[in-house]
């Protein structure tokens, strides 16, 4: 069960750091060495994706994907993740955030994108294990708290969709890695956009998700991200 990320982990990032700012040091990893599945199922949920999400959603999601390949190398190499999984994870786990989804359901968008991604995943694989672990880690993404435990697929999408939206721990990537990562998919404006999404999901839904973690702290989280996602164009 390894592969689809069903072995509990603390969801306490500080559990896994103890206070340093990396497991193992980062190493530099060139985009064109982070592997990308092309089975036929993943070539499906890469369309899937291109299609239903906004461009700026769609990089934000390659781009958590690929921040997943370069930590697992670094960071957990002993993790047996399959990547494909992990792929699928990265791609829909902001698919309750469109327009037409954030309008279907009274849900908030991470229930409702996990249900998405479970019934195509299954539809494509006709792996159960595959489906739910994948829509799992999606229900979860925003429960970013220190209690309990959580699937190691659940953590990793935790940690990248973080460091990209608040710029958090990011000591465990090279810095190198994040820029060539960011150069293959540009944010385009991605932190406003994301944070439009916050707005227009309470305003409709004031029970949402979110709302535990903080509507206005959330926001401020992903507004004051600072990080330098780019090499500074500054002249020396």
């Amino acid at each position: 069960m390894s592969k689809y990320g069903f072995v509990a982990v603390p969801i306490d990032v500080q559990a896994h750091l103890k206070g340093k700012e990396f497991i193992h040091a980062p190493t530099r990893q060139s985009f064109k060495s982070l592997t990308l599945p092309d089975s036929k199922s993943a070539k499906t949920i890469i369309e899937y994706a291109k299609k239903n999400l906004p461009l700026p959603a769609f990089n934000h999601s390659m781009r958590v994907y690929f921040y997943g390949v370069a930590i697992l190398k670094d960071q957990f190499p002993d993790w047996d993740l399959d990547l494909e999984v992990y792929l699928a994870t990265s791609l829909l786990h902001d698919i309750g955030t469109t327009d037409a989804n954030l309008k279907a359901t009274k849900l908030s968008f991470e229930y409702y994108g996990g249900y998405l991604a479970r019934d195509l995943i299954l539809k494509e694989t006709n792996d159960q294990d595959y489906a739910e672990a994948a829509s799992e880690a999606i229900i979860r993404h925003q429960d970013l708290g220190t209690v309990g435990n959580i699937t190691q697929l659940g953590f990793l999408l935790q940690l990248t969709t973080i460091l990209d939206n608040a710029g958090k721990n990011t000591g465990i990537i090279d810095t190198q890695t994040v820029y060539e990562i960011n150069e293959a998919y540009p944010r385009l404006d991605w932190l406003n956009c994301f944070a439009n999404v916050i707005d227009s999901e309470y305003a409709a839904k004031p029970w949402c998700h979110t709302s535990a973690v903080g509507i206005d702290h959330f926001k401020n989280l992903v507004l004051g991200n600072n990080f330098q996602y780019e090499p500074s164009k500054e002249k020396l």
